[in-house]
């Protein structure tokens, strides 16, 4: 009789344990209230779906091995800012800003848009998309509604000042802009120098509103390699696996000015904290050494048309790679979802002291 009153006693406890979330494995809270990202099509999740736009993903096999298929992103599964959240304990991935609404805003929007660049013009040839400025407007929107859900301003600016800002744009304004003299000037009025100065002039007006609008923890990510991007390898590489110099050139000046931005912002503004993210550093290591993170392919799409499958990005209902883990990049942009993890696992928690500048994301969410 003491032995079955002591296991049911052990029932009562494990009952107990569950229901208030200590058994092993619950999801514990977030490291931060909240995550908003501004960016392009390497973190958007869905803003694009609704525009009339050549840069859209709604469609299979974009979204293979997300979980509910095809949603935005451009990639068979998660983009860099999904591990990023999982990483940092969200139970649940960051919404579009085209979904958003009600409490959910709480604990972060995504509002990237693919085709969308620093620039106003960047992209414009693909049709819609929401610029840089375009994104911190719809911040500025949902900034307006935590000040109506927390009661007042200052409210909301504490909450504000705790929750992590994503910001990743600069692709486009190379590849969709710089680089395009078919379609826009800026290579002819500009030297690279002087094209990444005018990119830093704006992205710093943008950076700025959203400091005013209440973000303090701001993690700026660099542009990767975009010279060894299986359309530029399949354009302008003689061999198809030699990168792009010209353009990973350009790249490199303006991540060198980005990354000096963290220092300007850090020490000019209170309570700003501002680090960098050395995305080409983290893609250099990869496809210097592509065995060690499992990658056997890294110069061709795993899906897509043409020369390295890099012409165009995947046709609808195209089957893509069966062997989708051993490659780098999912199409002629985009890396595939193990790529993207790679580069969440370093930016959060730092392989290398190149990685971010001057701490992690792992670091930044405990200040």
């Amino acid at each position: 009789m003491a032995a079955l009153d002591l296991t049911i006693s052990m029932l009562a406890l494990i009952v107990v344990v569950v229901s208030l979330g200590l058994w092993g494995g619950v999801q514990g809270a977030p490291q931060v209230p909240c995550y908003f990202i501004f960016g392009d099509s390497l973190v958007d999740n869905g803003n694009n779906n609704q525009l009339q736009s050549l840069a859209r993903a709604d469609y299979l096999p974009y979204g293979i091995d997300f979980p509910g298929g095809p949603s935005g992103r451009f990639s068979n599964g998660k983009t860099t800012v999904d591990a990023i959240a999982e990483l940092l304990g969200f139970d649940d991935y960051i919404p579009p800003y085209a979904d958003a609404s009600g409490d959910a805003i709480l604990k972060g929007v995504n509002y990237a848009s693919a085709a969308a660049g620093i620039r106003e013009e960047t992209g414009q040839q693909l049709g819609g998309r929401i610029s840089f400025r375009g994104q911190v407007q719809n911040y500025q929107n949902t900034v307006s509604q935590v000040v109506n859900l927390l009661g007042n301003e200052d409210s909301a600016a504490n909450y504000l000042s705790k929750c992590i800002y994503s910001i990743g744009l600069g692709s486009n304004d190379y590849l969709n802009n710089y680089f395009m003299p078919q379609f826009y000037s800026s290579s002819r009025q500009y030297s690279t120098d002087e094209y990444a100065d005018v990119l830093i002039q704006a992205y710093t007006e943008q950076l700025k509103t959203l400091y005013n609008y209440g973000a303090r923890k701001m993690v700026l990510f660099g542009i990767g390699q975009i010279g060894c991007s299986p359309n530029e390898l399949a354009q302008n590489s003689p061999d198809g696996k030699t990168c792009v110099e010209k353009i990973n050139t350009a790249n490199q000046i303006f991540n060198n000015k980005l990354k000096g931005l963290t220092d300007q912002f850090n020490n000019q503004l209170p309570d700003a904290k501002v680090i960098y993210i050395n995305s080409y550093g983290i893609f250099q290591d990869i496809i210097s050494n592509p065995s060690a993170y499992g990658f056997s392919v890294t110069n061709a799409g795993c899906c897509g048309v043409g020369r390295n499958n890099g012409q165009i990005t995947c046709l609808p209902m195209q089957t893509p790679c069966q062997n989708r883990r051993e490659y780098l990049f999912w199409d002629a942009f985009h890396p595939t979802e193990a790529g993207n993890v790679v580069v969440a696992q370093r930016a959060y928690s730092a392989q290398s002291a190149s990685d971010a500048y001057p701490v992690d994301i792992q670091r930044l969410a405990q200040i």
